[in-house]
């Protein structure tokens, strides 16, 4: 007989398939480091890809986490606290379309995918942190990326390790920055709309499923993808990472189109 304190158990054990995920990145992770990969490219596509989905993965957790120690003890039931991105709303708008946009833009874009029971939930503080734990996780992500150039740990990482961190760093800076802006679908603007009038909800309500295809477009402008990275690659400047360590981590990512041969001997 199944008892309740063994369905919570259940509830929130990680699931295999994060863990295998996990695993994808460990061995893709330590091939990069050790040269072990006969085509770098190979390894370095999915380490990223690997650890990008771990993000993500890490990302809804939050949201999950954060709503459930905020009264909606729902969340459990449907899965969200085992980190298995098959349970999320939207499979396909949670891991296939960002890591579509990683391979076309080297954008990263976390999509919506944990359905929260906000009725449950008291107080608007509440509901803004919520919103705010995904996008802080990218935080963090990029923080521990970061960190072996910012705290100028790079002797003896190998040249291929840092270009992927490089990368992994950017999707993250980009994801952080991108599902801050206040444009409704998107996690800013969950930060803000508790405290909307009603009003002012209602009428932006029906752009809410358009919200990311709309950020998306807009930087496909010419001018509006050069500013954005340009920000972009100011802050990572700012964190100890050059364009050419960006660069090269998303020339060795798309190793179909064959390896720079500056990245090679960089």
């Amino acid at each position: 007989m199944t008892t309740a304190a063994s369905r919570r158990s259940s509830d929130r054990r990680i699931s295999p398939v994060f863990v295998g995920i996990v695993a994808v990145m460990a061995v893709t992770g330590w091939a990069t480091w050790t040269g072990f990969a006969e085509e770098p490219g190979v390894a370095v596509f999915l380490f990223v890809t690997a650890a990008w989905i771990v993000s993500l993965c890490l990302h809804e957790y939050a949201h999950a986490r954060t709503a459930l120690h905020s009264g909606d003890i729902s969340i459990g039931a449907k899965g969200y606290l085992t980190l298995n991105p098959l349970k999320y709303t939207h499979a396909l708008l949670s891991i296939v379309l960002p890591v579509i946009f990683v391979i076309m833009g080297g954008i990263g874009l976390p999509g919506g995918a944990v359905f929260i029971e906000r009725n449950r939930i008291q107080g608007r503080w509440k509901h803004s942190l919520i919103s705010a734990a995904g996008p802080l996780t990218n935080v963090l992500f990029a923080v521990v990326c970061t960190a072996p150039f910012w705290l100028h740990a790079l002797d003896g990482v190998p040249r291929d390790f840092q270009f992927a961190l490089a990368f992994l760093a950017l999707l993250q800076v980009t994801a952080a920055i991108l599902n801050f802006l206040p444009v409704p679908g998107l996690d800013g603007y969950g930060v803000i709309e508790p405290w909307l009038s009603y009003n002012v909800k209602r009428q932006v309500e029906p752009f809410a499923p358009f919200g990311l295809l709309f950020v998306f477009a807009v930087l496909w402008i010419p001018s509006v993808n050069t500013a954005f990275f340009d920000v972009i690659h100011s802050i990572l400047n700012s964190l100890g990472i050059n364009e050419i360590q960006t660069y090269c981590g998303q020339e060795f990512y798309r190793f179909w189109q064959g390896t720079n041969e500056f990245c090679s001997v960089s």
